[in-house]
């Protein structure tokens, strides 16, 4: 399952580019990714800073059903979430690696280890960093329900986390709410300063003051891309953090050569077998262009 993103009839680039959006006066659909990649204190000086607007309207619903499959790859977007974000996954059978059942989140918000299962789905979220409701008060109320949905659905914009610290969230700003992990803030703060960017809400004053706070201790972070924000980059942190630094002789699996179906692998032609016995390869597939272990044809 190959995470991308756009919705039909808007403008969305992953790349860097050119300008921003100017503020929330686009109401047309289009956003930009072009400040993506920069530092994150840049392009913090170049958000506008108002006060928030009245909630009065704001509905979840005003940012289309969750969760949708926007990219059109047959998944919706939660389970491409967990699917992204979940280390050694399994997936429901027969729903061509959609659903997933079971993996393991380490999460960024705590620095816990959470074993997720569909059974107890509740206890890893798919928390919007830039809560919609924020979103919502600093110019999205101004937006057609297109753009709306599409910030919703944004890979840039979800991480997999701990429920109860994802509800204890809310609809919090940087100046309101911080992860515990505090190794993780920076990081944090610069994927709220990107999707604000991108899509052209503004920041409060004291939601400014904090940001440029936390980003005091880590100057030169830089603002994630789109791009990567699709990719399986929690799981290569963790991979390497762990001491896995090949993935394929590792692959989220602690059962020598057994590998989860669905898994990215790093060396194309490699076999591996899975918990049943059958046969693997590492291969690309398709739309597809990540490198996974698949059931051998």
């Amino acid at each position: 399952m190959m995470l991308s993103f756009g919705l039909a009839g808007c403008e969305v680039t992953n790349d860097i580019g050119g300008s921003t959006v100017s503020g929330s006066d686009s109401s047309d659909g289009a956003t930009s990714d072009d400040n993506s990649g920069q530092k994150a204190t840049k392009v913090l000086a170049t958000l506008s800073v108002k006060g928030r607007a009245a909630g009065t309207g704001y509905d979840r619903d005003a940012f289309g059903s969750a969760w949708k499959d926007v990219d059109k790859n047959g998944c919706d977007t939660r389970n491409d979430i967990l699917e992204r974000d979940l280390s050694g996954e399994k997936f429901r059978s027969g729903t061509k690696d959609c659903i997933v059942v079971s993996g393991t989140l380490k999460d960024r918000y705590t620095g816990r280890t959470i074993k997720f299962s569909k059974e107890d789905a509740s206890a890893v979220q798919i928390d919007h960093v830039v809560a919609l409701e924020n979103a919502w008060v600093t110019g999205a109320f101004q937006w057609t329900e297109e753009k709306r949905t599409e910030l919703a659905n944004d890979p840039l914009n979800l991480l997999a986390a701990d429920g109860p610290t994802n509800s204890s969230k809310g609809s919090g700003d940087a100046a309101t709410w911080l992860p515990a992990n505090k190794s993780f803030r920076c990081d944090y703060v610069a994927r709220q300063i990107a999707v604000k960017a991108k899509y052209g809400n503004w920041v409060t004053k004291a939601e400014k003051k904090a940001m440029s706070g936390v980003l005091e201790s880590c100057p030169d972070e830089r603002v994630p891309t789109s791009k990567s924000s699709t990719q399986a980059d929690s799981k290569e942190s963790a991979a390497t953090s762990s001491g896995g630094g090949d993935k394929n002789s590792d692959s989220g699996s602690d059962n020598g050569d057994e590998e989860t179906p669905g898994a990215f692998c790093s060396d194309e032609g490699a076999k591996a077998k899975d918990s049943d016995g059958d046969t693997l390869t590492c291969s690309i597939k398709g739309d597809d262009d990540r490198a996974r272990w698949r059931t051998a044809a």
